[in-house]
């Protein structure tokens, strides 16, 4: 199985009020090279959105691989490591449990906002694309370019 690396965020501009602008980032790591997808979700809650940025990630592998995913949300890690139940947001984690099914995945939590490099481009571009109201794939293919090659 090939090993992948997944760090991914979502961001909700507005949550919790009337209409707010939500969107998903995943970057993807293979052998040290970045790729970033995302999704522009319109109104969404930071919790979907974070559901949402997971299974971006996951369900843009094409095969089933090992994947350590990076998350700055405890409520993505607890409720797939089946700490938390999964009381609200059903639709979104059905999503998430399909494409989560074939790939050996490790699920870790990383502080957000704490330097970490990769984590930073996808909080970045998941509040970009919320503000935006659509994905640029020109914007995140630089944002990964300044990654450079990075194996973590």
């Amino acid at each position: 199985m090939k090993e992948v690396t997944i760090v991914c965020d979502g961001s909700s501009l507005g949550n919790g009020k009337v209409k707010p602008r939500a969107a998903a980032i995943a970057v993807l790591g293979y052998r040290g090279y970045w790729r970033a997808f995302g999704e522009y979700l319109g109104e969404a809650t930071n919790q979907q959105a974070e559901i949402a940025a997971a299974w971006i990630g996951l369900n843009t592998l094409r095969e089933p691989c090992r994947v350590k995913l990076l998350t700055d949300s405890r409520y993505v890690v607890e409720t797939m490591t089946g700490k938390f139940r999964k009381k609200s947001n059903l639709e979104w984690w059905e999503k998430l449990d399909k494409a989560a099914r074939k790939h050996d995945i490790s699920w870790q939590w990383t502080k957000g906002h704490a330097g970490h490099e990769i984590q930073e481009v996808a909080d970045k571009m998941a509040r970009k694309t919320a503000e935006m109201g659509r994905v640029d794939e020109k914007i995140l293919d630089e944002a990964v370019a300044e990654i450079g090659i990075k194996e973590i």
